[in-house]
């Protein structure tokens, strides 16, 4: 890494959340009337960013992060396009390489949140999210990723675009977290060298192609966690929601990290959160990465947004979970 400060790239998605707050999630054919409604910016790449951006500073020295964060994607020429830019830049995200697609809409998620316990559902429309392809970036030149110390990714852009990334970041020596949400199967050839990967059970069951339940015991988790370690993962970590998260390395570190006992209110953005408090662990230059202490702040800095209603205003400020 260069003197500097730490460079950490996302490239994502970008959505507007529309966030219904019910008492209960519906059943079918049900009609509901809504505690109370949200719109906010959001998108598993922009939130990424923000969380990246808000646990590097305090809200009062927006000009003094521990690292630079920016972000690669796209929105639509609509007014939610340029919501969404001007938020990432509210947060000292450089949107520079986020791009304003003509007649094209911006991505849409449509969250319903239970009231009582603080968990989701969610539906996308990715629109100018589908349009972040390898022809697009194949026009930047992919020069973005000059001197990145970190990129960031998820599945919220197509595929093909994610998989090339991951083949011009190993080329350029830029390690890659891939938090792959919503999963979908992987060429094996992403996973050689990938530097973190993190999921949740779900994920971790799609992608190792196992039953869920194979996970609710360490012995499982443990086997699982060894399978993609033998794949070519360097630190591969799973969520468990109230479990905690479990984690093993390359070099045969390996732990389940209780989860932080919190009062949930909305789950929205815990798992961006962790992923951005993780992210700046991993680009601090140590000599020495410490998994378990990075799981364990990540872990507190996820507690504190389930605590609050939305997405990116509900991430902490570093000052917060110092």
């Amino acid at each position: 890494m260069s003197s500097e400060i730490p460079r950490i790239t996302i490239l994502g998605s970008l959505n507007m959340d529309l966030v219904a707050y019910v008492p209960h999630h519906p059943h079918p054919g049900e009609t509901l009337t809504a505690n109370s409604f949200a719109t906010s910016p959001g998108g598993k790449g922009s939130n990424q960013a923000v969380a990246c951006a808000k646990l590097s500073r305090s809200p009062s020295t927006l000009s003094s992060p521990s690292a630079a964060v920016s972000m690669v994607g796209a929105v639509g020429s609509d007014p939610y396009g340029s919501q969404l830019i001007q938020n990432l830049t509210n947060y000292g995200i450089d949107a520079s390489h986020v791009t304003s697609l003509p007649d094209t809409k911006t991505g849409i998620a449509l969250i319903v949140v239970e009231a009582a316990t603080g968990q989701n559902r969610i539906i996308i429309s990715g629109e100018a999210n589908h349009l972040v392809t390898v022809a697009s970036q194949e026009e930047k030149n992919w020069e973005w990723l000059d001197g990145v110390d970190l990129l960031i990714m998820q599945l919220e852009i197509p595929l093909e675009t994610v998989v090339t990334a991951v083949e011009k970041a190993r080329e350029k020596g830029v390690a890659v977290l891939l938090n792959p949400a919503p999963a979908q199967k992987l060429p094996e050839g992403v996973y050689k060298g990938l530097a973190h990967l993190i999921v949740n059970e779900t994920e971790a069951a799609i992608l190792g192609e196992i039953d869920e339940s194979e996970l609710d015991t360490l012995e499982g988790l443990e086997r699982v966690s060894k399978k993609f370690l033998e794949r070519g993962v360097e630190n591969f970590l799973v969520t468990l929601g109230g479990r905690g998260v479990y984690y093993m390395d390359k070099k045969g570190n390996k732990g389940l990290v209780e989860a932080e006992k919190v009062k949930v209110v909305d789950t929205t953005a815990a798992g961006d959160t962790f992923v951005g408090r993780y992210a700046l662990e991993v680009v601090k230059g140590d000599e020495k990465f410490d998994i378990a202490a990075a799981v364990k702040l990540a872990n507190k800095a996820a507690a504190k947004t389930v605590e609050r209603e939305g997405a990116a205003e509900a991430i902490p400020w570093r000052d917060e979970v110092a």
